[in-house]
Order: structure tokens, then sequence, then C-alpha cells
């Protein structure tokens, strides 16, 4: 049997609002079957701060941080925690939940749609693996996670090089479809990440912060060759491939689809409805 050919989509940098809306439109044109399972890498402009769908804003985001820095905000539809999008790469898979290589379950779906990060990484001369919490209090932490950041800590599945997170995911699934997207860390800006956020007291932020250099790190404090985007892109296209045993092939949105995403990029991710009520 040949390679199942799923679409791929490079937008490049574009809006808080508009990444969301493309993310959902996309989910919902699979849903439709009017579109085969796709995959898509992208960035944001400006740099911007992403929060989960069930964050708390007004307890866990220094807003006056975000203005300050002239960052972009937007929620996601997807659950998590708060992410930084500045020095990445991004990318969502879309596919049905009824695909024949999509396990059932979301952390079996996540281990499997990660396959291709993990190979994208050893594409770079990277050794990535697959964080499994093992003990009792790492599951806990899992479930209960102590700080705001996405970054802070690796839950099922998700890909570390050297003990240290590399790559922040999360996963909806919505209309019969898998949405995962996720955040692949070029360099970090760690005090910018952490003034973002809103902390107990200076100790609490302080301790947070420590913890976090010993957790999380960048593709470019790894290695030796400095990592640039068009890089990372060749890498991870190339890791998709070979994790999910397809090919490729390019696509371009076309002017109606545009207008699509747009249209709901205004009315619903640009919105302080969707973006601060919760």
């Amino acid at each position: 049997m040949g390679k199942e050919t799923w679409r791929f989509i490079n937008s490049g940098k574009q809006s808080p609002a508009f990444n969301m809306a493309l993310d959902e439109a996309l989910l919902y044109w699979h849903s439709q079957n009017q579109i085969p399972p796709t995959i898509r890498f992208y960035g944001w402009n400006p740099a911007t701060l992403s929060v989960g769908y069930f964050q708390n804003i007004e307890k866990e985001v220094n807003l006056e941080a975000v203005k300050k820095y002239g960052l972009g905000f937007v929620r996601r539809p997807t659950g998590g925690r708060g992410v930084l999008h500045d020095q990445e790469l991004t990318y969502s898979v879309i596919v049905s939940e009824e695909h024949p290589e999509m396990p059932k379950t979301v952390t079996e779906a996540y281990r499997v749609i990660s396959e291709g990060v993990l190979e994208g990484f050893r594409e770079l001369g990277l050794e990535a693996y697959f964080a499994i919490p093992r003990t009792e209090k790492e599951k806990q932490s899992v479930k209960n996670p102590r700080s705001s950041v996405c970054f802070d800590a690796p839950s099922w599945y998700e890909l570390v090089v050297e003990g240290r997170k590399v790559a922040g995911s999360a996963q909806t699934r919505q209309k019969g479809v898998i949405l995962q997207h996720g955040s692949i860390l070029l360099d970090l800006d760690e005090d910018m990440l952490f003034d973002l956020f809103l902390y107990k007291n200076d100790r609490m932020r302080e301790r947070l912060q420590r913890n976090f250099k010993q957790k999380a790190v960048a593709i470019n404090q790894l290695s030796s060759q400095k990592v640039n985007i068009e890089e990372a892109v060749l890498a991870f296209k190339k890791g998709f491939e070979k994790g999910l045993n397809i090919n490729l092939q390019p696509y371009e949105l076309t002017q109606e689809e545009m207008r699509f995403v747009g249209d709901l990029a205004e009315k619903k991710y640009a919105s302080d409805e969707w973006n601060y009520k919760r």
C-alpha cells in the first residue's frame, strides 16, 4: 500500500486571531469532508501570549505586561496553560477521530501525532524522547499544575531532550475531528515569559522560574549549530512525513477560504468576549 497524502500548509507569521481561526476553519472543513487530513506550520505577528480555553485571565495573567511588551493576546480553543509564541515554530494537525491510524483515547492519539514532532527533533540531530509520568507525584503534577506556564512541566507523551521539555502541545476534539497544535521553541526569553503571569509573591515567582530552567529548554540552547525557522520547517516537515508515514502535499488557501478565516478571526478570536470572558 502507498503512503497516504495529507495537505501541508505553511502559513508563515499571522495575527493571533487569524492563527486560531485558521485552525478552527481547517477542523470544520475536514469535518465536512471538504479537505483531507492537514498539517499546518505557522508563526505569530506580533509575538503573542496564548492561554488555554479554561484559564482564568484575571487570576493568572499580567495584562499590563502583555501590553508593555507589545504582545498579541488570544485564547486557544484547546486546553493547557499559557504559551509565549515568539521565536518558535508552531504546528497544527487536523485529522478525523475515525482515521484508521488514530487511537480512540486522547493520550494515545497524542502519542501517535507527536511521533511527527519526535522525528523532527531527530532530523535536527537532537535525541528527543517521550516523557511518561511514572511516579504518583509526577502523575499528580500533570493533573494539578503549580504554575500557569505551559512549559513548566512535561505531561503525558510531551517531547523531552536531556530531561527538559522542548515542545508543548494541546488537543481538542470537535465535530468528530482531532485538532492538536503545539509550540516548538527555537529560542526563549525566560524573563519576558515569567513577567506575563501573576504570582502570590516575588519569592514564588523566583522559585518557579528557577525550577523552570531545569524543566524546559529551547532548541538553540541545546544545539551548537543555531537552527533558523526555515531549517526547522524542513526538519519537522520531514519529521511528520516519517513519523506518521505520510506524504505532505503543499497547499495555498484560496481567496474564498481566506475570506472565511478572516471573518471568523474578526467575529470570534479578535473579540473581547472570547478572549477575556471565562
